[in-house]
């Protein structure tokens, strides 16, 4: 069965953390479905334009095996604000996946505690947020169903990382091998 993923965009993401699970998600043959928060053109925090596939309300009735969720100072605060999408994380964390990556996992998944008791990484710093949030100084981290990512820097092993565990190792390494990658 193919995984279906919902990455989810808001006003200032990182684009990195965004284009880069996006893509990779994709080339594993993941059924990748990236939705804004209102408009479906989205500028990202470096001026980057994404159009998005759909709105995240067109996708409150419908289940993924995973959401992911990028970055960026202002892209995460804008997805914190959001009931929609951490009802969507909590919803889809009861069975599926959780990915977030650089200030997402604090200031977004932070307000879910999905957290609890979990190894998490994340943007130094962002752990203010999240009083009793300790974030480990690694580039990506699998907790069961969560995967989490530092930063920009990280978000190529994050990817990886997430489709290891959606798909298997034989899938992640194929799509790094494709991609030349020799983290």
């Amino acid at each position: 069965m193919v995984p279906s993923v919902l990455v989810i965009l808001a006003e200032g993401f990182e684009e990195v953390e965004a284009i880069t699970p996006i893509d990779l998600l994709r080339r594993s043959g993941a059924k990748v479905t990236v939705a804004s928060l209102d408009t479906l053109t989205v500028k990202g925090a470096h001026g980057i334009v994404i159009h998005a596939d759909t709105t995240l309300a067109s996708c409150k009735k419908k289940s993924f095996d995973c959401v992911v969720l990028p970055g960026g100072g202002q892209g995460s605060k804008n997805l914190a604000a959001s009931f929609e999408v951490l009802e969507k994380v909590i919803e889809t964390a009861q069975s599926g996946v959780i990915a977030a990556i650089c200030a997402a996992p604090a200031v977004v998944l932070g307000k879910t505690g999905l957290l609890d008791g979990k190894r998490v990484t994340g943007y130094p710093g962002t752990e203010e947020t999240c009083p009793g949030l300790v974030l480990e100084n690694e580039s990506f981290i699998v907790d069961g169903s969560l995967v989490t990512g530092q930063g920009p820097g990280a978000a190529m092993p994050f990817s990886l990382a997430l489709i290891g565990v959606l798909f298997d190792q034989r899938t992640q390494e194929a799509i790094a091998e494709q991609l030349q990658y020799k983290g």
